[in-house]
């Protein structure tokens, strides 16, 4: 099976996810089998309620670890409570069975577990193809990755590749203290065309509630967005750095400083300095976005709002309203331990009105959802993301942030953001490659002090800076994978 053939076998929806179910279906059924009146009466009904009490029981952990802001669609709970079930009948069945029914019993296990993954990958979008999960199983490299050997080698070869590279990093959290996982850096092909490189625009991209920082290269297909508009601009485009706001995948810091770390302090008092000092990235404000998707969405909001000598462009796809670990008061006590001023410091629509005008700033809020109408257009649908980007937004327009909101078709899963961020990626950089950008003569810039104000340069539609405004939503397309 060649890899092509592997890249589009999708893991979400089609053949694959509803193969699985099917077969674990039909394997359990078996399983279960014409027993005798014991079996049905007595422990057929006592595996069932073992199976109950495991999907009960991981619903409660899920709904009191907060780590996850929307609700789980409910067949994963059925197929949890299923492999409970089943793997309930291979314990209680194992000495009056045969081989043959032990072999059916382990094999109801084994599919009804692999149920519950492709429910929550379907309802995630984590794992998007047989070609993505081929890649994490076998450890194996990233699109576009370089081991730092290589990249040396590049630099010193000062030739533009013909695609950019993306290399493993260190970060050091001397500022925060924040324990982090290894992060990711892509460098477009106009990098290596000078030693020391140019001072380019950078950007910062920020994942979801379960993350690893490699998400948007290998989920959300962003180091091809990022070549596809390289090869067609002589090789230019920004820095990205694909950092860890969690520090392991099952913790949702909403990157707030808080109980689970100090991940705002690592993003913007580790990371911003170690990408200008190492990467020679502009120090200017006006040269630098962040951008995330689901809770990263979030985030993008939260830091640039709060840090406008740092971030002057932000894209939020798919965000909420504010940091989300459950309801508000849930929130302020899992992630601030009960601090209600320290929850307000990083609710947006409080940090916007606190802060009053910005100058300047620039915003885009994708939302999935949007479907087509009878005539073939597509519409967005007013469901809680749509709200809190029309809230923000129009909090922000009343603020001086231009911004808009963006429907588009798709579910809130890493193939609607793969599109989302390659639909506005042209804004994004546009915004942030200005005459502005220079190679700042001392790291005590930084972005944290005063930077330079860039011009109100016309959009790429033409159109210049206002207000708040919804544009065309983007229609579903088959992602590249």
């Amino acid at each position: 099976m060649n890899g092509s053939l592997l890249t589009h076998l999708s893991l979400i929806h089609g053949w694959i996810p509803v193969s699985f179910q099917v077969f674990a279906g039909i394997a359990l059924v078996a399983a279960i089998g014409r027993r005798g009146l014991r079996w049905r009466r007595v422990w057929l009904p006592l595996s069932a309620a073992i199976g109950m009490a495991v999907a009960g029981t991981a619903y409660l952990y899920v709904r009191s670890a907060g780590i996850v802001g929307e609700p789980a669609p409910t067949m994963l709970w059925v197929w949890i409570a299923l492999a409970g079930l089943s793997a309930a009948i291979l314990v209680a069945g194992w000495a009056e069975s045969r081989w043959g029914r032990r072999g059916l019993s382990l094999v109801a296990v084994v599919l009804t577990t692999c149920s519950v993954a492709v429910t929550a990958n379907s309802w995630i979008g984590y794992v998007p193809t047989v070609a993505a999960a081929w890649t994490e199983l076998t450890a194996g490299p990233l699109p576009d990755q370089t081991d730092p050997a290589a990249l040396r080698a590049m630099q010193a070869h000062r030739a533009l590749p013909s695609k950019g590279s993306v290399v493993s990093v260190n970060i050091e959290a001397t500022a925060s203290g924040f324990r982090h996982r290894p992060e990711l850096v892509y460098l477009p092909p106009r990098w290596f065309a000078s030693t020391p490189p140019p001072a380019l625009p950078a950007v910062m991209m920020i994942g979801g509630e379960f993350n690893t920082p490699s998400d948007w290269v290998r989920a959300g297909n962003a180091a091809a967005t990022l070549d596809a508009y390289a090869a067609g601009h002589d090789g230019f485009g920004p820095v990205v750095v694909f950092v860890d706001s969690g520090g392991s995948f099952d913790i949702d810091t909403e990157c707030v400083n808080g109980t689970r770390g100090n991940a705002a302090d690592h993003l913007t008092k580790d990371v911003v300095p170690y990408m200008i000092r190492n990467f020679g990235v502009s120090a200017a404000a006006a040269n630098w976005a962040v951008a995330g998707f689901s809770s990263g969405g979030t985030c993008a909001v939260d830091l640039a709002t709060m840090h406008p000598e740092l971030f002057h462009t932000f894209l939020d796809i798919a965000g909420d309203l504010r940091p989300n670990t459950g309801s508000t008061a849930e929130t302020i006590r899992r992630l601030f331990g009960g601090d209600r001023s320290a929850w307000e410091a990083f609710d947006p629509s409080t940090v916007i009105t606190r802060h009053g005008h910005y100058e300047p700033m620039s915003a885009r809020f994708v939302v999935s959802g949007a479907r087509a109408n009878s005539r073939g257009d597509v519409q967005p649908v007013h469901n809680a993301e749509y709200d809190a980007a029309t809230h923000l937004c129009e909090l922000g327009a009343a603020h001086g942030i231009e911004c808009k909101v963006i429907p588009i078709a798709g579910r809130h899963d890493w193939p609607c953001a793969g599109r989302a961020f390659a639909a506005t990626f042209s804004w994004l950089f546009a915004q942030i490659n200005t005459s502005s950008s220079a190679r700042p003569v001392s790291i005590a810039h930084a972005g944290y002090g005063p930077v330079p104000k860039r011009a109100a340069a016309p959009r790429p539609d033409g159109s210049h800076p206002a207000g708040v405004g919804v544009t065309r939503p983007v229609a579903a397309t088959p992602a590249t994978r």
